[in-house]
């Protein structure tokens, strides 16, 4: 199964991946812009623009949209991230034309009618109320506003109610100006495709996006500041998370970042798991996880637990970031690259989930990457290479905790910070 690639005169970029046992095809469009992009103006617009999409063209209606994808058992969606916006579409192979019609139309046609967006502000209201009524979503935005404070990065990507119902037309269509261009658009479709025939279609089809300007948009460098965020809440259970700086996708450290994180809460055989969950019985979900950004980073642990258990949970999770500092084994790597190759190989086994492999791979690293690279670039990580990081990362560093939930018994911050100091002078004094 070879990815082929092909860029544009447009400067688009086109790759495709032929499976040949799969009927369908998926197809996405990913832009190289999300919420981060934004302007200080634009809290929330990124979002917005998405939905908008959809809300009809100089062709069609949104239920015309919607009907001549269902109409041949085909579905289309879309989703904005903090640094991309995808739009994605999965036909069966002979509707392929129209499924690169209509992902061609919304986002080189769209007529963000008035009516339309007025309707669609109320939806978006709908959805800000419903995640602010979810504590999982809270503790994870407030985490992120807490890493880089004050900035684009940090921000919620659904924007707020202020933000979002003083948009106009025109300022969606500065914002698609600005970032929706060829250079920063790629498009892939993976499964009953042929690549000459889908770039044909392609480069008839989106011909009308705007070439890459002669002054590219700017991004805000990203910042981690670190600091608390807490919120005193009458709920069954306390969400917490306590993270540190990371590394970004191009940094030496990432895969390292990544192996650490499913030694530590990775699965049910993991070092938190078993610890927190399975020996002491202090919470029912607990797990680590590394998000990479282009340029920064966050590590953080997770917890969802009872309040009357945070006093001695948070400490037990400071000692096992200890203990990773400390010794890591080679079979808990072994375990961890098993893993991380299932999760990669598996995935490819659905046309979706490798067009959004292939997409994530060609923003980043300027290509697809083949399987053999993915898996060589984490089977030189040693035991030592992580426990270095984990000094690194966890010890003498500002941290970043974020809560929600009965909180009366959380240690304050400062108070974590200094057993995490404590934890590593131990480790410095019992080393000499």
């Amino acid at each position: 199964m070879t990815v082929e690639y092909t860029r544009l005169p447009s400067g688009l970029t086109v790759v495709t991946q032929n499976m040949p046992h799969i009927e369908s095809v998926a197809i996405g469009t990913w832009i190289k812009s999300g919420s981060r992009n934004e302007l200080r103006n634009e809290h929330g617009i990124a979002h917005l623009l998405e939905h908008m999409a959809f809300k009809g063209t100089g062709r069609r209606t949104a239920r015309q949209i919607a009907e001549e994808i269902e109409n041949v058992g085909g579905e289309v969606n879309a989703a904005t991230s903090t640094e991309t916006t995808s739009y994605y579409a999965r036909v069966l192979k002979d509707h392929l034309p129209l499924a690169v019609d209509i992902l061609a139309d919304i986002l080189t046609n769209s007529s963000f009618d008035e009516e339309e967006l007025a309707r669609e502000k109320n939806v978006i209201m709908q959805e800000i109320g419903a995640a602010n009524d979810i504590p999982d979503d809270v503790v994870f935005d407030n985490f992120a506003g807490a890493a880089y404070r004050d900035q684009m990065i940090g921000r919620p990507i659904l924007g707020t109610p202020d933000t979002v119902m003083a948009f106009t037309p025109d300022d969606i269509r500065r914002y698609l100006a600005r970032n929706y261009t060829t250079d920063r658009i790629f498009i892939v479709a993976t499964g009953a495709v042929r690549h000459d025939e889908f770039v044909r279609m392609v480069e008839d089809r989106f011909a009308a996006l705007p070439l890459k300007p002669e002054t590219p948009p700017m991004m805000e460098a990203a910042a981690y500041t670190g600091g608390e965020v807490r919120e005193t809440r009458q709920l069954s259970d306390a969400q917490v998370i306590l993270g540190f700086e990371g590394p970004a996708y191009h940094a030496q450290d990432f895969y390292c970042s990544q192996i650490l994180a499913n030694v530590l809460g990775g699965g049910m055989s993991s070092r938190l798991f078993q610890e927190v969950r399975e020996v002491r019985g202090l919470c029912y979900s607990v797990y680590s996880f590394h998000w990479g950004f282009s340029d920064s980073g966050v590590f953080a642990v997770h917890a969802a637990t009872g309040g009357e258990q945070l006093p001695e949970l948070i400490p037990v999770i400071i000692d096992e970031l200890h203990r990773a500092a400390d010794t890591v084994d080679v079979t808990e790597i072994d375990r961890a690259r098993a893993q991380i190759r299932a999760q990669l190989l598996m995935g490819q086994e659905s046309a979706a989930a490798r067009a959004g492999q292939i997409a994530r791979q060609v923003m980043l690293w300027g290509r697809p990457i083949p399987n053999e690279e993915m898996m060589m670039r984490i089977e030189n990580i040693t035991p030592k290479r992580l426990t270095d990081l984990a000094g690194r990362t966890f010890f003498d560093a500002m941290p970043t905790l974020s809560a929600i939930g009965p909180l009366e018994q959380l240690s304050p911050l400062d108070a974590i910070i200094e057993e995490l100091s404590l934890n590593v002078h131990k480790a410095v004094k019992a080393g000499s």
